[in-house]
């Protein structure tokens, strides 16, 4: 059984396309969404939100804020009660289902538990390759079978997992590694935004780092952009460009990350950061957190996006 990380992982199959859109990548505009009848409840409300091209935006929150359904909004796997989503410039709701399945090509999904995300009866080859024989014609059948397992084999490489273990099944390996199936997975496809829902959130701190580092790496030679959906701000502030906080339905600060971890300016991110536990309580917890944000300085995006009160783009 290979190990949750090899020395180096192999070089990546195939380069994220080149972006058609002058614009954001994805853009979020004035989003709610509702459940029930008569007396709805907001899951979201008024969210207005750029992500740039190559860039990852971590959407934090606690449990229950709206980050999971915003997600699905976002995928399209959900239809918002006013707003829009705008992927590369096209809106998600005036598309047909053709063209929608067109751009689901584009964007996938790593979920939080990688082991139930994955059919237990089904083999590594027949998980990491059913994206592509659900989206190309040409991946079915007899005939592609043997195509299939060389592509599928260079994507378990390129997470750094041995090519060898297609036959085996998911309960045969260790979190890490299903994590890194499941990022195979997602890369099937050539996507260009990934939305990584708690990716390691059901891992040891050690694997945790591994898989990390390894989304770095995949970020960095394929250009994707990322959607990075959490509430442990340690981890936020090493994988992350700029911050979204999200409290009941609503974003409440936007900015850089280094700006929203050492100086936020609404409360609700003040008692996020306040909430991490640290060894020392004579340090602060606030201190903590700051310590392991990015160095980089504020810059104009912070003054735009981050203000004492919720934004203008989070409050719309």
């Amino acid at each position: 059984m290979s190990t949750d990380a090899t020395d180096t992982p192999a070089p990546a199959p195939t380069a994220t396309p080149m972006p058609t859109h002058a614009g954001p990548l994805l853009e979020l505009d004035g989003l709610r969404k509702e459940f029930g009848g008569r007396h709805p409840n907001v899951a979201v409300d008024d969210v207005s939100l750029e992500v740039r091209e190559g860039e990852t935006m971590a959407l934090v929150g606690e449990s229950g804020c709206g980050k999971t359904t915003l997600t699905r909004l976002l995928l399209g796997l959900l239809e918002p009660t006013a707003g829009s989503v705008r992927f590369d410039g096209q809106d998600l709701a005036a598309l047909t289902a053709s063209q929608l399945r067109g751009v689901r090509r584009q964007m996938q999904v790593v979920l939080q538990d990688p082991y139930s995300s994955m059919n237990p009866r089904m083999r590594i080859t027949d998980i990491v390759a059913e994206p592509l024989v659900t989206h190309d014609p040409e991946a079915r059948g007899r005939r592609a079978r043997a195509r299939n397992r060389q592509r599928v084999g260079e994507l378990l490489e390129a997470v750094g997992l041995d090519a060898g273990i297609q036959d085996r099944y998911p309960h045969e390996f260790s979190g890490g590694q299903r994590q890194r199936v499941s990022i195979a997975r997602a890369l099937a496809l050539h996507p260009r935004l990934l939305v990584l829902d708690e990716p390691t959130s059901a891992l040891d701190v050690s694997v945790q780092a591994t898989v990390l580092d390894l989304l770095a790496d995949l970020q960095q030679r394929l250009g994707l952009t990322y959607v990075f959906v959490s509430h442990n701000l340690a981890v936020v502030a090493q994988v992350a460009d700029r911050v979204a906080v999200m409290s009941r339905g609503s974003l409440v600060e936007v900015g850089e990350a280094a700006a929203v971890l050492r100086t936020p300016r609404h409360p609700y991110t003040r008692q996020l950061l306040d909430a991490v536990p640290v060894l020392d309580p004579r340090r602060g917890r606030r201190a903590a957190a700051r310590a392991s944000a990015p160095t980089d300085g504020p810059t104009d995006d912070t003054t735009d996006d981050t203000t004492d009160a919720p934004t203008d783009e989070a409050s719309r």
